[in-house]
């Protein structure tokens, strides 16, 4: 099992500070290594999309004097889709998804090819990318045959916030496109990046809400002088999700030192303290304020089964066929399939959603007079 290249942590660092994206020499040599085994493992052997046609074209030889043809055709033919295109930090995200792939050493491909796509993402040069048209089951076709476009130095990219020919700021920045060997146009265009780049971007996004989220929960119950006992220790260990406890463990760091928060022992458990029929404060605060662990924590443990998901795919050979040295085969299946992306993803928008109906029901609470009872007070 290779080591781990990318981590959403580091395609933070490139997306956010300015970090540029290297790959080291012995990655290179992986890369060159595994082209090398295909180019000879293929002269005289049938394997699918570097001497047959795709899809349902597959059972269809393809003459040698056609194949470098049939490479720079799938790009071409697949550079489709439609809608606006996407946010530049999409796009780079994808672009570094798809180098996480081919870092893999499993594609066969040239090792121009993720040199070229390094010193593009690292010049700021963003292809268009449409919003529309990706298969998902046969991974990112559309969008990715656009990334694949500019490689060969076709079509249009975002440069210093301006669309230009790619051809022209390639040379520019003295890039040079990428030439045809082996199979490097079904290499680029097949597989899970852009859904994974996507996902890094919304990943990122999603975990910052969760913590204003924590921070802003503290803060609506300091508003309401709430009992802190709803986020201690002893309550939430009793219910057993790693979620809640961190949520509860993270909202105590929060709340260290308030002087708002009510401590239930000294105002309630005291003898002698209250003998009232009707008390002026409640007694326990509305649910959007007292089940913050319990809410936030399935969020939490969503967003980090999500995040393992995604450095997983981010570290993963995501093409097809794969192509293994080691064992000196060629492997057919279907690890372009976009199902873990797409399933965790689906579970991130419940989340975000959860997030915002209890940001909604706390700015309720907040507001309504009538609820609270501070605005009348004061």
């Amino acid at each position: 099992m290779k080591e781990r290249v990318f981590t959403v942590n580091s395609v933070y660092r490139n997306l956010f500070e300015g970090e540029e994206v290297t790959i080291n020499d012995g990655i290179y040599q992986n890369i060159r290594h595994c082209y090398d085994f295909l180019k000879t493992f293929a002269e005289d052997r049938i394997i699918y999309g570097i001497n047959t046609g795709f899809g349902p074209m597959a059972q269809w030889r393809v003459d040698n004097q056609d194949l470098k043809d049939l490479q720079y055709n799938i790009i071409r033919s697949h550079a489709t889709g439609a809608g606006e295109p996407l946010e530049d930090v999409y796009v780079k995200a994808s672009m570094i998804a798809r180098v996480g792939t081919f870092v893999q050493a499993h594609s066969g491909i040239h090792p121009s090819v993720v040199e070229t796509l390094v010193k593009m993402i690292n010049a700021g040069i963003y292809p268009f990318i449409p919003r529309h048209g990706s298969v998902g089951a046969s991974g990112d076709l559309v969008q990715l045959a656009h990334i694949a476009l500019t490689l060969i130095g076709e079509g249009k990219v975002h440069y210093r916030g301006t669309w230009r020919p790619t051809a022209e700021v390639l040379k520019e920045n003295d890039i040079k496109p990428i030439q045809i060997y082996i199979r490097e146009g079904l290499s680029a265009v097949n597989g899970t990046s852009v859904m994974t780049g996507i996902s890094i971007v919304n990943q990122i996004y999603a975990e910052k809400l969760l913590d204003w989220c924590v921070i802003s929960a503290v803060w609506m119950n300091e508003i309401a002088a709430s009992y802190d006992d709803w986020m201690s220790e002893r309550l939430n260990v009793c219910r057993r999700h790693t979620g809640q406890q961190a949520m509860a463990e993270r909202m105590r760091a929060v709340a260290q030192g308030s002087k708002r928060l009510v401590k239930r022992e000294h105002e309630l458990y005291a003898q002698g303290r209250h003998t009232e029929k009707v008390f002026r404060d409640k007694v326990q605060a509305y649910y959007s304020l007292r089940c913050t662990p319990q809410i936030l924590g399935p969020v939490y443990d969503t967003l980090t089964a999500a995040h393992q998901v995604i450095d997983e795919e981010l570290n993963s050979a995501c093409d097809n066929p794969v192509i293994d040295p080691d064992t000196n085969n060629v492997y057919h299946g279907g690890n372009f399939h976009g199902d873990y992306i797409s399933l965790e993803e689906d579970k991130v928008k419940i989340a975000v959603v959860r997030l915002a109906m209890t940001t909604e029901r706390q700015l309720n609470y907040l507001f309504h007079d009538r609820i609270n009872g501070i605005l009348l007070r004061s």
